[in-house]
């Protein structure tokens, strides 16, 4: 090897040392400094404003790594022709379930993958919003309250039957709200329909499974997850809580990133402080000292296992309210591990730039359920699940 080139290979050594050797910390004041350990390809943090579609920012931005990761370059996929396609899929769901379950714009990962299959994907800048829609401001409220009267109403006839405009009329108010996408649209020079230009990127949804770790079902079956938000009846892998939090670990390592579902409503969840935390201490029977520097300084966290983690499931404390998404992992300065996990609200509201830490106690006590590709888990845990 001549020795210019043995410089040049020992100066990136030492530049890539050094971007994983500069510590970080969650926010101005803190104590706590971080050092990422993995820090996977993702796409820029996105802003899902006034809408519930974290399950559609969450699992696009999983795709977009993904798609980095099997050398297909950076896309932008359009999040709101999944979520208009959802819609349509979910008018006709509420209709022949005569309005007896969920009309949201919440949603599950597996739903992308419905849409996926049923629909394609379009890139951002060929999907033709309404005239007047910011997709800076994206708000679906009044939408949603419009769709779902509509429903209501078509189920309220009399004669209790839908005539043949009923379905056409909904898609043609859904279309009012979030435009009628194209047939065919011209992306980086080449012409591709939305199904044509999924085979392009290398998605395949069939690749990729959804999993838990809970006790009210048998490790190694998969069950519908019991959750509001799961309107489509998703099955979801079960295995230990030592297994999901192996297959995560397992994935970061070897260069999958995580779609990842859990519950955000604990005190130690603090998106504005960069920090999600279990603290060994109720939150109720701390000071104001304690409280104030909770986010500041380590503190010391509960013991998670699987009957804790399935108490909080079962006494309704952990709920499915948000979808995020696992890009890496990273250290304190005590070799404490966290996640690092990219949000979907923009990167104005906390120090971080729209990600923040998540500790592997937070992890296995809140998360519902994780999406990975099927090639990151081991050849094990594959086996016990039949996949």
């Amino acid at each position: 090897m001549k020795i210019k080139n043995l410089l040049l290979i020992i100066a990136a050594s030492v530049v890539y040392y050094n971007s994983y050797s500069q510590t970080r910390t969650n926010k101005k004041g803190s104590q706590l400094q971080f050092t990422l350990s993995k820090e996977l390809a993702a796409t820029n943090v996105k802003n899902q404003q006034s809408s519930g579609t974290c399950w559609c920012f969450s699992t696009n931005s999983f795709l977009e790594s993904e798609i980095i990761r099997m050398g297909k370059g950076t896309h932008d996929i359009a999040e709101m022709f999944t979520v208009r396609n959802m819609y349509l899929l979910k008018g006709r769901h509420y209709l022949r379930y005569v309005g007896k379950t969920q009309f949201a714009d919440g949603g599950e990962p597996h739903d992308v993958m419905a849409a996926i299959r049923d629909y394609g994907m379009l890139p951002q800048n060929a999907y033709d919003i309404r005239p007047g829609y910011n997709p800076d401001k994206i708000s679906t409220g009044e939408m949603e309250s419009v769709l779902k009267g509509m429903l209501d109403n078509m189920l309220a006839l009399k004669d209790g039957r839908l005539s043949p405009a009923a379905i056409p009329a909904f898609e043609a108010a859904v279309n009012a709200y979030l435009g009628v996408p194209p047939a065919e649209f011209v992306y980086e020079g080449k012409k591709y329909t939305p199904k044509t230009f999924v085979n392009a990127l290398g998605i395949n949804p069939d690749d990729y499974v959804e999993i838990t770790s809970f006790t009210h079902h048998p490790f190694y079956s998969k069950f519908i997850l019991e959750v509001p938000d799961n309107w489509m009846n998703g099955y979801v892998y079960n295995v230990t809580l030592e297994e999901l939090k192996s297959i995560t670990d397992n994935a970061i390592s070897n260069g999958y990133t995580i779609a990842w579902a859990s519950d955000v409503s604990e005190k130690g969840f603090n998106y504005k402080s960069g920090l999600a935390i279990v603290p060994e201490k109720n939150y109720d029977d701390m000071s104001k000292e304690e409280k104030d520097s909770l986010f500041l300084k380590p503190c010391i966290e509960k013991a998670i296992n699987q009957q804790n983690r399935q108490e909080a499931f079962d006494n309704l404390s952990t709920q499915d309210d948000h979808g995020m998404h696992i890009t890496g992992t990273a250290q304190d300065q005590f070799g404490k591990k966290y996640y690092l996990v990219k949000n979907s609200w923009g990167t104005d509201q906390n120090e971080c730039g729209g990600y923040f830490y998540c500790s592997e106690a937070y992890f296995m006590y809140k998360t519902t359920a994780i999406m990975v590709h099927k090639n990151a888990i081991s050849k094990e845990i594959s086996k016990k699940l039949g996949l």
